[in-house]
């Protein structure tokens, strides 16, 4: 008897390596499954500016990545004594103007060197509720809890989300001919948008991912794949277990489930070996003994040193704290 829907799934041919670098920009999401590429120590990359919601935000740092726009004191604000960027996350901040604008324009220069190498470019979508600030005719990034009244919110439509995605792509493109760029949307539900305006948000997201992907196909240009992580939490894992307390955010077990499903599809198979080696140091790191002067703890020390430089010598990049 079968007692779950599964999402069938096929390898792609570009995968990721011990080689490859991946950059993930969006949505807290991103950060879920970078963290699982930072525990087994792929090359990764995630937010530089933090965590962004919505396409035309990752749009907009991309725009300036590429074509290197940098942040001046016009794109910063103070509110409360702190500095903030309407482009930016609330945790890049600063304590001066001068400061912010300086953190904003080293990211910025780190971000575009790592996009002009990248290999894979996971993007994850979050929203397509979108706030503009009034009094500067734009979208922004993040509100930093500016007053309400300051901006009037947005449900992006299908086909603008679509031209967003076909802007970015080409920016990135342009930049790195050879990257792979991987769509996805969120499963994290945002109900303060309110429960009708979340799914309706859902939905406006997953259509403009599906009209974009139609146009590749259509003009033989295919540069982009789509990741069902939404489709896998809302249809294989179907159940309020797999949700933290706040019932909108998917548990460790989720994630897990759900990058194991990642796998199947984006991580190259011959990576599983070193993928033990390295969760057998990583346990072995959080390895708190009873007796840490014990001689059995210390040959465990040892051995564990050992199995860390040996990899070393195969992975020159990788580093153990």
């Amino acid at each position: 008897m079968k007692l779950q829907t599964t999402i069938p799934l096929t390898p792609e041919t570009h995968q990721i390596d011990y080689k490859s670098k991946v950059l993930l920009l969006g949505s807290c999401f991103t950060e879920n499954i970078g963290g699982k590429l930072d525990y087994f120590k792929f090359q990764n990359m995630q937010n530089p500016f933090g965590i962004v919601f919505h396409p035309l935000a990752i749009e907009k740092v991309v725009e300036r990545a590429v074509k290197n726009i940098s942040f001046t004191a016009h794109d910063v604000f103070e509110r409360d004594g702190q500095w903030f960027s309407f482009e930016a996350h609330s945790s890049v901040t600063a304590l001066s103007q001068e400061d912010l604008v300086v953190l904003l324009n080293k990211r910025l220069e780190e971000f575009s060197k790592y996009l002009s190498e990248a290999s894979h470019v996971v993007i994850t979508f979050g929203t397509a509720w979108v706030y503009k600030h009034n009094a500067l005719n734009r979208v922004v990034a993040n509100c930093h809890k500016v007053p309400q009244k300051n901006f009037s919110k947005e449900l992006l439509s299908v086909g603008s989300i679509s031209e967003s995605l076909k802007n970015t792509a080409s920016l990135i493109l342009g930049t790195n001919p050879s990257a792979s760029i991987i769509h996805t949307v969120s499963p994290v539900r945002h109900l303060k948008d309110g429960f009708v305006e979340n799914s309706t948000s859902k939905a406006h997201l997953l259509a403009g991912i599906h009209k974009y992907n139609t146009l590749q196909f259509t003009t033989s240009h295919q540069s982009s794949s789509y990741f069902p992580s939404y489709e896998i939490m809302m249809d294989e894992l179907r159940d309020y277990r797999f949700y933290t307390e706040d019932m909108l955010h998917p548990t460790p077990t989720a994630v897990h489930y759900i990058w194991k499903r990642f796998k199947q599809v984006w991580i190259a198979s011959e990576t599983e070996s070193v993928q033990k080696e390295i969760d057998t140091i990583q346990k072995g790191l959080l390895h708190r003994p009873f007796n840490p002067e014990s001689e059995q703890h210390l040959k465990f020390q040892q051995d564990l040193q050992q199995k860390i430089e040996k990899l070393k010598q195969e992975l020159p990049h990788l580093s153990f704290s």
